[in-house]
């Protein structure tokens, strides 16, 4: 079975255009859409619908970085063990705190600007990490680069939960 790069004929790698990925996406939906089946027979309508949500679900993965990384650690057999495996390095310990301290003193305080100003500081932790992330990947050390998928899972999960402050 092809895995979703190849379904998109697209280089198995971190760095990827998403202008690319796009077309390929549209193109592959505008063949097997299930739309353009409905005058089919039931078998062939199961089969355009499967190959339709393959795509959708293959996108949605390589689209965001995030899972993209994700993925392409376990083409390479190596499990992030998200769930069971929370060991981090002690300076993103002690900065893990200190992020929650400041949450926890903007929320008690109702401080929007510091709660906006973690948000920032958040958002640019992620971005650093993900270049992290991306150079590991591309020199194929997915073992390291788990690790580090792993401080950016933690780091969008907290900044989902300040924006589920925010609503």
């Amino acid at each position: 079975m092809q895995n979703h790069f190849e379904l998109f004929q697209l280089p198995q790698q971190f760095s990827l255009n998403k202008a690319n990925l796009d077309a390929a996406f549209r193109e592959i939906q505008t063949r097997v859409h299930p739309d353009k089946f409905v005058q089919a027979s039931a078998p062939e309508k199961r089969v355009a619908m499967q190959w339709s949500t393959r795509a959708n679900e293959a996108y949605q993965i390589l689209k965001k970085p995030l899972q993209r990384a994700t993925y392409l650690c376990e083409l390479q057999g190596v499990d992030l063990l998200a769930e069971s495996n929370t060991s981090m390095p002690v300076a993103f310990l002690m900065q893990q705190i200190e992020w929650r301290e400041a949450f926890d003193d903007a929320r008690s305080a109702h401080d929007s600007a510091g709660m906006l100003a973690l948000e920032e500081e958040l958002r640019a932790a992620l971005k650093t990490q993900m270049a992290t992330v991306a150079d590991l990947l591309d020199a194929k050390d997915f073992s390291s680069a788990a690790q580090q998928i792993r401080a950016c899972m933690f780091l969008e999960k907290f900044m989902a939960d300040i924006a589920a402050l925010d609503e």
